[in-house]
């Protein structure tokens, strides 16, 4: 039953959420990237890499990681033996993610690329995290959640790193 409602949806929720990336964020980071870096002088250098991002190069970061998490979910389609620390930590780092594109919006006071998926799939998200804390505990949580967050972090990096030199 699991599977039905949170593992196979992971994936489609990732896309969503990823298509509303991919279709403004260049067009709104050259609109609104100077501004920003007027605003979040600490942020300088990443607001600069995401306004050289063209939407083939975060096209190409996207489908990296949806090929990284159709691997985990077929991983935990086949029960592999630390499925459930894997799926959960992918989970978790993309409901941070959600998270994250909310703050950004209450920090600009507006719409930043990825932000209505974000309100839309916060539902999804909060209801995964509930289940996962129904079998794990507070520790093991918040360390799904730590390397969850490490590995997009590091993935990220080189999905933009490829996405840049493919296109």
């Amino acid at each position: 039953m699991i599977y039905l409602i949170l593992v196979l949806p992971f994936p489609f929720a990732f896309v969503i959420h990823e298509v509303e990336e991919v279709v403004v964020q260049h067009r709104w980071m050259q609109a609104h990237g100077e501004a920003l870096a007027e605003k979040f002088p600490r942020f300088r250098a990443i607001i600069e890499h995401l306004a050289r991002l063209d939407t083939k190069a975060f096209s190409i970061a996207a489908l990296e990681e949806l090929v990284a998490l159709l691997l985990i979910t077929a991983y935990v389609l086949v029960q592999g033996r630390f499925a459930l620390w894997v799926w959960s930590a992918a989970f978790m780092a993309f409901s941070f993610h959600l998270l994250v594109h909310i703050g950004q919006g209450i920090a600009v006071r507006g719409y930043v690329p990825g932000l209505a998926t974000s309100l839309m799939l916060l539902p999804f998200a909060a209801y995964g995290v509930w289940s996962i804390w129904l079998v794990m505990g507070g520790v093991e949580m918040l360390s799904c959640l730590v390397a969850g967050v490490v590995f997009m972090a590091i993935n990220l990096r080189f999905a933009h790193w490829l996405g840049m030199r493919l296109s």
